[in-house]
């Protein structure tokens, strides 16, 4: 079991500490890492948290999931590792270009 979890559903107004605080509950926090807007600054609703072992991340799990934060339910598993190639921009076959018309 990883030690990274995942934890979506999160209100827009919670902060790293926030969840810190929350998280050391279940056992040791190594880090957390709220995921936000690049262009606005604002919290995008999920963040990363990263428990010493896999024992408190398993309590993490049990602890948290579906635990109403800020009157939404929290939804905490654990994080999958990123997908190869694909996603973003201009990666994979989804960039286009615009062409000149052809007349």
């Amino acid at each position: 079991m990883a030690r990274k979890l995942y934890v979506g559903n999160l209100p827009y107004d919670t902060g790293e500490q926030d969840l810190q605080t929350l998280f050391g509950e279940a056992g040791t926090v190594e880090s957390v890492n709220v995921m936000r807007d690049m262009a606005t600054g604002r919290a995008r609703g999920f963040a990363f948290v990263e428990m010493a072992s896999d024992e408190d991340a398993q309590k993490a799990i049990s602890q948290f999931n579906n635990y109403e934060l800020g009157g939404r339910n929290l939804n905490v598993n654990e994080a999958r590792p990123k997908p190869q190639g694909g996603g973003g921009y201009g990666e994979g076959g989804g960039s286009r270009r615009r062409s000149e018309p052809r007349w």
